[in-house]
């Protein structure tokens, strides 16, 4: 009899098993993506909208993992960088993907002074507080997750006071919404107890190739900017605002990410490894304004971008140097990835004449960045 049962359930233990192995349209297998974390559960989640286009998002910090769009021929293409597994992305420290939180980009020198209190953050990048810090909140589980449906994901994660020396108890979430003309609209929101700067963005490294064994020099890119921010030799903002016009940092009419991108007698190309700036954006913080546009020639995929933040950070994966095998066992070399970080400027809480960034309890910082994906079919 035990053995007639047996056999019974036979086909029914074998589908559970198929439906545990069933992978995402990536290739993702989302048991690689549950792991406990300082008593946190990581998982993996997908948005799927009725065109076909396919996020998978995990609740370790926040981060996307893979974005599949169709190509001028159809075929589905992963257009960011990431990884395989949550292990991966522990042992291998990297931004692929994630939501940047307390204060994407750098402080300077890793000191903050709110209301005559000098507050010293961890100098985690030349001397400079770095995207939050060692342990900012890329390196979080983002411990509350609701799936609203298909294609709404929210994530809620609490900071509390003294986290990497910022004050206050902060709560932040992220709400992942795929729309179904095959955009990510990211709304980004943060309460505190406490005054504080907060300065949250996405920090996907796209490649719209599909294939990351390609640079994305070849792509094309445009910045509605007419102006930068430049930086010394340490990254770090000097505090002006330059004209683009005449320079490598102009891209107010589409060309390729690498037609300047060696020209090191130019300083800033020389001091940024190629570009890691913050454009000024001519947006008005206007989010129905294109802020800057990406297209691959060789896939037709266009990418736009719309915000609602002053500036974005255009970075060209200058630091990657292939020692990271990302998904598919993919080695990361440099410029395989560019990062287009919608954000307030890099220092801003130490330099008063730009826009603020101070949150104070009461008030509700949001931030939205969106990020569009289409086709060129010519």
């Amino acid at each position: 009899m035990k053995k007639l049962i047996y056999l019974a359930l036979l086909p029914l233990l074998i589908l559970s098993c198929k439906e545990k192995s069933v992978k995402t349209l990536s290739g993702l297998d989302k048991t690689n993506f549950t792991q406990v974390i300082n008593g946190d559960t990581t998982n993996l989640y997908v948005l799927k909208n009725k065109a076909g286009m396919e996020v998978c998002i995990t609740n370790f910090g926040g981060r996307i993992v893979s974005i599949m769009v169709p190509d001028k021929t159809g075929s589905m293409q992963d257009v960011v960088l990431g990884f395989d597994s949550i292990a991966d992305y522990i042992n291998v420290p990297s931004d692929f993907g994630a939501s940047i939180g307390r204060y994407a980009n750098r402080i300077n020198k890793g000191i903050l002074n709110i209301d005559g209190q000098t507050i010293q953050l961890p100098q985690n990048n030349f001397g400079h507080c770095l995207h939050g810090g060692p342990q900012g909140w890329q390196y979080k589980v983002y411990q509350k997750v609701k799936q609203l449906d298909a294609t709404n994901l929210e994530l809620t994660l609490f900071s509390p006071d003294g986290d990497q020396n910022f004050p206050g108890n902060v709560t932040a979430k992220v709400i992942y919404q795929l729309t179904e003309d095959n955009a990510i609209n990211i709304q980004f929101e943060a309460t505190t107890d406490k005054k504080t700067v907060i300065n949250m963005c996405n920090h996907s490294y796209f490649n719209l190739s599909g294939n990351a064994n390609n640079a994305i020099t070849d792509h094309l890119l445009y910045v509605n900017a007419d102006s930068f921010t430049p930086v010394d030799s340490t990254y770090m903002t000097t505090g002006e605002i330059l004209p683009v016009k005449g320079t490598p940092m102009d891209f107010t009419t589409a060309k390729t990410v690498g037609a300047d991108i060696d020209k090191t007698d130019f300083e800033q190309l020389k001091n940024g490894n190629g570009y890691d700036h913050n454009w000024v954006l001519n947006t008005a913080s206007d989010a129905s304004k294109l802020a800057a546009k990406l297209e691959s020639p060789v896939s037709g995929i266009t990418l736009e971008v719309y915000t609602n933040e002053p500036g974005i950070q255009v970075y060209s994966g200058n630091f990657l140097d292939g020692t990271a095998k990302g998904k598919k066992g993919i080695s990361y070399k440099q410029r395989t990835g560019i990062c287009l970080e919608t954000q307030h400027y890099p220092d801003s809480p130490n330099k008063p004449q730009w826009p603020s960034v101070i949150l104070e309890p009461g008030k509700v910082y949001k931030s939205t960045c969106i990020y569009k994906f289409g086709l060129n079919k010519e």
